[in-house]
């Protein structure tokens, strides 16, 4: 997901997904401290056929993130983001 600042035209990258997802329902709280983003379809091969034998052929997102969690199957998540000093997002 790219990013633009408006007054200086600058772009920049904000975040990437895992390899194969699509991310979408982008939707921040009123106050700006929080941002919410859906991780659809995790690891799906593009253009290949599912392949349901090999569940983990394309990625393990989210189990993989974790050394102590092995073996998940990719799976669609909702994740927040918010700065560590609890400020604006993109501020």
């Amino acid at each position: 997901m790219l990013v633009a600042d408006v007054v200086s035209g600058e772009i920049r990258r904000f975040l990437t997904g895992p390899k194969g997802c699509e991310i979408t329902g982008l939707c921040a709280t009123p106050d700006g401290r929080n941002l919410f983003v859906n991780i659809q379809h995790p690891g799906e091969v593009a253009g290949g056929r599912s392949q349901p034998g090999r569940p983990l052929a394309g990625s393990g997102w989210p189990a993989n993130q974790f050394s102590e969690v092995t073996g998940g199957r990719p799976r669609s998540a909702t994740v927040v983001i918010r700065r560590h000093d609890g400020g604006v997002v993109g501020a």
